[in-house]
């Protein structure tokens, strides 16, 4: 099992946009697929940074997913489009991440 630590760079002025975005289309959508969303944060002080994680039993489990989400219609066709007016794609880091022995998210 891994996580996956994502962090983005949302564009100035479209955070409240963004977070309504994500917890009302994106992670309703890609937890009907499959996907275990752990968390969704925006900064603190800084209005541009959204940060959220996901788990995965494998990575075989992660290729499936990332298809079924990615490769959907839904995605391509509707969110795609949408996602690239409000976080700046070439800014995305995603850590991949292991929970260590004693961490309580095994």
């Amino acid at each position: 099992m891994f996580y996956e630590l994502r962090q983005y760079k949302i564009f100035p002025g479209k955070m409240d946009e963004w977070v309504k975005l994500m917890e009302e289309r994106i992670i309703p959508f890609q937890i009907s697929k499959g996907m275990v969303i752990t968390g969704s944060f925006r900064g603190e002080q800084d209005e541009t940074v959204y940060v959220w994680m996901r788990r995965f039993d494998s990575e075989e489990a992660r290729e499936q997913l990332y298809a079924a989400v990615y490769e959907s219609d839904f995605w391509q066709d509707e969110m795609a489009p949408i996602i690239s007016q409000l976080i700046d794609r070439s800014a995305i880091q995603v850590t991949r991440i292991v929970p260590t022995p004693k961490s309580v998210t095994h």
